[in-house]
């Protein structure tokens, strides 16, 4: 009898949490089913979310292509004089549209985006050329046969010595990269250069082959090229359209511009204002910094080219040979803020 009584005792006070672990177990597993449902909820969402923004890119991608496919065939017409205005402006809602989507285009068709419209541009540029009247060539290849018929031999002509502009191909019809480009500078060392905002007005610019040159151009260019540079320090006002850095060293360059093309560069500082996003391909030790460079005018430049000094997305770079999510890419980096200024300014 004893021991049944301590055995009741025992059942009847032995473990007093037991009835309270029983009434909080629903508890628990109400929490835990609450938890379960917020986690589905988030994951359907964030599936959501990535539809939306594939759905996004589908429809840029493609509106892009329809954009590209008019320009193309304004310029492909026979009375392509009169459509060249038309062109230019569909280049220009074109690269309006480029620039709004960055946000949604994936890496691939950003970057196939931006090369067509500088296959565009080019083209433009190329296409106006050819409808110029008046062709220098074929006046001076009519006066040669008329000497050859003469019996006098022409005088050869004489080689251009390097000059402060670029390059101009022998015959019009030579297809090189530097054909279209009306101004710039080529295969200079040592030397301060400048151009003024008339020279440089909605103009395509080249600089090729410069070493150990400060360049200047106060003014407003349509597109800005710096090819095989050697320690040249660059500062441009606003440029209305693409920038495009190749092949170039130990150079610094200040520009604002709609947007950045970097490649095959090495140890260069770039002070940069860009409305889309800067891209670097086969760089490395690159360096970005805000563009603070400042002259009398700089105001009407930026008016001129378009751009909209709201948007500065110069830290919002995207390295094309990088493609580790969630990690930094080792190629480029932020210059440290005590060194933004910039140098020759």
């Amino acid at each position: 009898m004893e021991a049944a009584g301590c055995s009741a005792a025992a059942l009847g006070n032995g473990d007093p949490a037991a009835p309270r672990e029983r009434g909080m177990l629903p508890e628990r597993l109400q929490r835990r089913e609450q938890e379960r449902q917020l986690e589905a909820e988030r994951r359907k969402q964030s599936r959501q979310d990535l539809e939306v923004e594939e759905e996004k890119s589908s429809f840029l991608a493609a509106a892009l292509a329809r954009e590209r496919e008019a320009v193309e065939a304004l310029l492909r017409g026979e009375d392509a004089a009169g459509r060249l205005e038309e062109a230019a402006e569909r280049l220009q809602g074109l690269r309006k549209l480029l620039n709004d989507s960055v946000r949604f285009l994936s890496n691939y068709n950003l970057r196939q985006g931006q090369e067509a419209l500088a296959q565009l541009q080019a083209a433009l540029a190329q296409r106006r050329q050819e409808l110029q009247p008046g062709k220098r060539f074929a006046f001076r290849a009519r006066r040669n046969q008329a000497a050859g018929a003469a019996g006098v031999d022409a005088a050869p002509a004489a080689e251009a010595p390097a000059s402060a502009s670029a390059r101009v191909p022998k015959d019009e019809n030579e297809a090189t990269p530097e054909t279209g480009w009306a101004c710039g500078f080529s295969d200079l060392a040592g030397q301060i250069l400048e151009k003024r905002a008339a020279e440089l007005h909605q103009q395509d610019v080249l600089l090729s082959g410069l070493t150990d040159c400060t360049v200047r151009l106060w003014g407003n260019p349509n597109t800005l090229r710096l090819a095989q540079a050697r320690g040249c320090r660059v500062l441009c006002g606003p440029v209305s359209t693409s920038v495009f850095l190749e092949n170039c060293t130990d150079c610094v360059l200040a520009v604002a511009c709609q947007q950045l093309r970097v490649h095959t560069t090495a140890n260069t500082r770039i002070f940069l204002q860009v409305t889309s996003k800067a891209i670097v391909e086969d760089c490395s030790r690159i360096q970005f910094a805000p563009y603070t460079w400042s002259y009398p005018g700089i105001e009407q430049d930026f008016q001129s080219s378009g751009l909209d000094r709201s948007r500065n997305n110069w830290n919002d770079v995207a390295d094309f040979n990088w493609l580790v999510r969630g990690v930094a890419s080792p190629n480029w980096s932020i210059l440290p803020e005590e060194e933004w200024k910039i140098p020759c300014d």
